[in-house]
């Protein structure tokens, strides 16, 4: 039968803000204990009193101050170049047959001018273009017998170079997607490769995202 303990733990890492907030000091674990019981009440089969669930959050926190001290100070104060783009825009796209066909023509038509930014995100149902706006026209006439979804302008972007053992570090992408969303920012796309990611979001939020990032780096280092 699983303990109180272990089912405390079972549902913390189920609310990974929750988590943050724990590891922050941010919670009153008395609260926190009252509204968790029944949950844990129904992972352990038996009532349980506040107390034990307070002592069982008290146990954990240090571990998860620790883990997430451990986890991700190495990767974070790795973090290489930070870049950032501007005057961008996305479109999103039914998936059809012709829509290769499109991406093709697409690239052969901007392969040879400079300094843009292209790429392309396929899902199942549906597919996403970030380009510079500069070439917007050419999307909109190239792209004019697909199917769109979503088309949203005044986008920017931040490209973040990760050290090679990121993909060996579970939470990298939650830690930093994390501090964006405390800080109210909404972002629009990501991409990502092995060792790098962009996120893009609207012209207005850009400075304070580069700023939160550029900070996160610096405390990592700390």
């Amino acid at each position: 039968m699983i303990t109180i303990p272990n089912a405390v733990e079972e549902v913390i890492k189920m609310k990974p803000f929750l988590e943050s907030a724990l590891v922050e000091g941010l919670v009153n674990l008395s609260a926190l204990a009252r509204q968790l019981k029944p949950e844990i009440e129904k992972k352990v089969g038996k009532e349980v009193n506040d107390s034990a669930v307070i002592m069982a959050l008290n146990r954990l926190v240090p571990r998860l101050e620790l883990m997430s001290a451990m986890k991700f100070k190495k990767v974070v104060q790795n973090i290489g170049d930070i870049i950032v783009r501007s005057n961008l825009a996305d479109y999103a796209f039914n998936n059809s047959p012709t829509l290769y066909e499109r991406q093709a023509e697409l690239l052969e038509r901007v392969r040879a001018m400079k300094d843009l930014f292209c790429t392309f995100s396929q899902g199942i149902y549906e597919t996403t273009l970030v380009v510079s706006s500069s070439i917007a026209p050419i999307v909109e006439e190239i792209f004019a017998r697909e199917t769109l979804i979503a088309k949203t302008v005044d986008l920017s972007s931040i490209t973040v170079k990760l050290p090679q053992d990121n993909t060996v570090c579970p939470g990298v992408y939650y830690y930093i997607f994390k501090e964006l969303a405390w800080d109210n920012i909404n972002i629009a796309e990501v991409i990502s490769t092995t060792n790098e990611f962009t996120v893009v979001v609207s012209d207005e939020d850009i400075h304070r995202a580069f700023t939160i990032l550029m900070e996160a780096k610096k405390t990592a280092g700390v």
